[in-house]
This record gives structure tokens, C-alpha cells and sequence, in this order.
């Protein structure tokens, strides 16, 4: 009888050691995997410092398996252990099974359909406020001016704060926590870096946002109004009550800001990058502000995230032995669907290097093709809240000026912290609409 000869255990990769992948691929992400699926094909191995071994999905038929396959074999949180130490333990990121269905319950309510319409004016209104003081005539980096309108709306709509001194203080602490190198992200998993120079200031500053955040908590609890508030910590308080410790509530907030603050403002940089070099798509877009058309502002950040992934890839780290893609991955492994390879391949996008936001106008992407938000039981739970904020933003900005590029070449990507972000802050020059 003739033997069947077992399925290799992992992809073929580079035999660099660990350290310097792992600054490969924090430092030059966004070349790195392009590079490696011209020289390996579409599944590659990386060894990453810690001990993690990563192999990087590229076709739609793998990552489709990876986003179906079940949570308990599939672990999300293992996945994206690095970034525990300041999500925290909690996070909806970190948690896998039960631990993490049980914080998806409780959390859903705050991004159901009636709850996201209910945030729409106040998100309307501070996009009023930061798009009426952009510059007129002049070039300036509008990834900036995002950033600030994205943290307020996450201040304001989710933690539900006012103005005051905690307020005041935590805005800057904040932007700090996300305004570092990819170098600095090292410092998240290794304990002994934390007492070293820029590693020891950005654990001094998380701590102090930390401090911030519970004493706001701790009021919250106290109120008296918790079911006449709107927010989204008043909303987990009023239906989790008991059931959600103050060190949850904390992670919980601390991943809603970093997983929706930088995230929706990148893309919404990239939007204003791409609608200043492409007029017949910013009129179209200018339409749809002026007719509410949202569907349409929705599809312009859907294809920015498309065009300028985010988020270089999503992670699942397997609990037991597991077939994908011709290889038995033992478990351990971390598999990392590849967003920004999936995104931009010609047999998944006709001519994926256009700007074309009506290829997401009436139809659904097929499934593993379009993953910003991840996909399965582990898609990200703030997506809708997220690109409601960016139509809100973009119609805005939109019934107000016309934006042309600073420059006549297209910005780079530059990696900062986790995320990929324009490399000048996405120039544009914004001027009066001409009606």
C-alpha cells in the first residue's frame, strides 16, 4: 500500500533570525509582504521575536477558512497578545471564547442600528466645529486635523465626557498613547524596555491615562442620570450594571479608542487624499453631501481603507494542529490574513490601484476580499459606528470646500505604531465650494 506522504508543516520564509524580522516588519511592513509573495508565493512563514511563528494568508479561499473556522481552535485574542499590555486583559481584542462572547454581549447593545442613529447629531455637530477651522488656500496635512475630530467624537460619544480639567488632561495624554514609532511598540512586550527612555515616558503616560479613566468611571457609576445619558459608557452601565468591573470597563474604553480613534482618521485622511486627485469622484462625493447621500460617503471610505489599508493584517493563533492552504500548521502558529495583499490583488479588483468607491455602491465584497474590520464572529463591533463617523466627517468637510492635492505625487505609507498612516499627513489645499 503505497504511503501518503503528510502535508509540509509550514510555508516557505526568510531564515533571517527573529529580531530582525520582527524590525522588518515594524519598520517596512509595507514593502515587506509585497516582497515576500513575489519570492515565496501566497503563503509565507516569518519568525517573529517572542517566539511567534506567523504565516501570512493572501487568497480569499484561505482567509475565508481562517474567518469560518471555529473561535475555539481559531483564537483571536492569542493573536493579538501584543497589544494586551495596553489594551488590557479584558479588551474585546484579547479575550477568545466564552470571556469574549460574554464582552460582545454586553457590549453590542452600545452598536445596534437605534444606538449608532442616536449618536448621529452629537458626531455631526464637533464635525462641524474641526471642519469650519481647516485652513482656506493653503496646503496643510489633514491626518492631523482627523485625528483630533475622531478623538473628540470617541471623548464625547463614547466616554460621554465634558468639558473640564480630566478632560483637558486626558486629550494630549491620549494622542501620546498612539502618536509613537513602530520601534517604540517593542516596549509594549517586553517588561524590562519599560524602565528605558522613551519606553519608560510612554508606560509613565498610559498609567496616567489609566488613572483618568478610572476616576471618570467612578463618577459615572454615581450619577444619576445614566439612562438619560447617550453615551456609551453610561449605555454599558446602565445595561452591564454589576456584571462589568471597573478594570473591564477601563479595557473596554481603551480599546474603543485605540481600535476606532486612529483607524477611522487614517482612512478619512486617505478619502481627502484620494477625492483632491481624482474630481470626477470628489464631485460625485460632493453630491452625495449635498443630497445626504450617505450610502455614497460610506463608499468613499470604504475604498480609501481598500486602496490604503490601515491595518497591514489580521491575526488568529491556532490551538491545535490545522490544515490551511496545503500545510499542516501545528498549533501555536499565528495565521495572519494579509489586508493590504488581499486588497490590492488585480484577481480580486479590476485595476486595484483606481480609486473607485462604486464598487462598494449596491453590492456586498465577497467574503475575504474587503477585511478592514476582520471578518466571522471576531469582525470588529465598531465598524458601522466607524463608517458613520466617516460619512459624517466627509459630508462635512465635502458641502464646504474642494480639495486639491499639495503636490502633484501621491503620498507614501510610513508605519506609526501598528497602523500605516500618509507619510506628510495626506497635503491638501481646501478652498470655498464654487456652487
Amino acid at each position: 500500500m503505497p504511503m501518503v506522504e503528510a502535508p509540509p508543516a509550514l510555508p516557505p520564509g526568510p531564515n533571517l533570525p527573529p529580531l530582525v524580522q520582527t524590525i522588518l516588519f515594524m519598520t517596512a511592513r509595507r514593502h515587506l509582504h509585497a516582497t515576500r509573495r513575489r519570492r515565496y508565493g501566497d503563503v509565507f512563514t516569518a519568525r517573529i521575536a517572542g517566539g511567534r511563528t506567523v504565516v501570512t494568508l493572501t487568497q480569499p479561499a484561505h482567509i475565508r477558512q481562517v474567518f469560518a473556522g471555529a473561535p475555539t481552535i481559531f483564537h483571536a485574542g492569542e493573536g493579538n497578545g501584543m497589544l494586551a499590555p495596553v489594551m488590557g486583559r479584558h479588551s474585546l481584542l484579547i479575550t477568545d471564547e466564552d470571556e469574549h462572547l460574554r464582552a460582545r454581549k454586553l457590549l453590542m447593545p452600545a452598536f445596534n442600528g437605534a444606538a449608532l442613529r442616536g449618536y448621529r447629531d452629537l458626531m455631526a455637530e464637533l464635525a462641524v466645529t474641526s471642519v469650519a477651522g481647516w485652513p482656506v488656500g493653503a496646503p496643510f496635512p489633514v491626518h492631523p486635523r482627523m485625528n483630533a475630530v475622531t478623538l473628540e467624537i470617541i471623548l464625547r460619544v463614547v466616554f460621554g465626557m465634558s468639558d473640564g480639567p480630566r478632560l483637558a488632561e486626558l486629550r494630549p495624554r491620549l494622542r501620546r498613547v498612539t502618536d509613537i514609532g513602530p520601534l517604540t511598540v517593542l516596549g509594549w512586550s517586553y517588561p524590562k524596555l519599560r524602565n528605558v527612555g522613551p519606553f519608560r515616558r510612554n508606560w509613565e503616560n498610559l498609567r496616567a491615562v489609566d488613572r483618568l479613566l478610572h476616576a471618570e468611571i467612578a463618577d459615572r457609576r454615581g450619577a444619576g442620570d445614566l439612562s438619560e445619558r447617550g453615551d456609551v459608557l453610561s449605555t454599558l452601565l446602565t445595561a452591564a450594571g454589576d456584571e462589568m468591573t471597573d478594570l473591564e470597563l477601563r479595557d473596554h474604553m481603551v480599546t474603543l479608542l485605540l481600535a476606532g480613534h486612529e483607524t477611522t482618521a487614517t482612512a478619512l485622511a486617505w478619502s481627502c487624499h484620494e477625492l483632491a486627485r481624482h474630481p470626477d469622484v470628489l464631485r460625485e462625493a460632493q453630491r452625495a453631501a449635498d443630497d445626504g447621500d450617505d450610502a455614497y460617503l460610506e463608499a468613499v471610505a470604504k475604498e480609501a481603507m481598500r486602496r490604503r489599508p490601515v491595518i497591514q493584517n489580521v491575526a488568529r493563533k491556532l490551538t491545535e494542529p490545522t490544515d490551511i492552504a496545503g500545510f499542516r500548521l501545528p498549533a501555536g502558529t499565528v495565521v495572519a490574513p494579509s489586508i493590504s495583499l488581499v486588497h490590492r490583488d488585480p484577481d480580486v479588483y479590476d485595476d486595484p490601484r483606481d480609486f473607485r468607491p462604486e464598487r462598494f455602491i449596491g453590492k456586498q465584497p465577497e467574503a475575504g476580499t474587503w477585511i478592514p474590520f476582520g471578518g466571522g464572529v471576531r469582525r470588529c463591533i465598531g465598524a458601522g459606528f466607524s463608517l458613520q463617523e466617516a460619512a459624517t466627517v466627509l459630508r462635512e468637510a465635502l458641502t464646504r470646500y474642494d480639495l486639491r492635492p499639495a503636490q502633484p505625487r501621491p503620498e507614501a505609507a510610513k508605519p506609526r505604531n501598528i497602523t500605516l498612516i500618509p507619510a506628510q499627513g495626506a497635503r491638501i489645499i481646501a478652498t470655498p465650494r464654487k456652487r
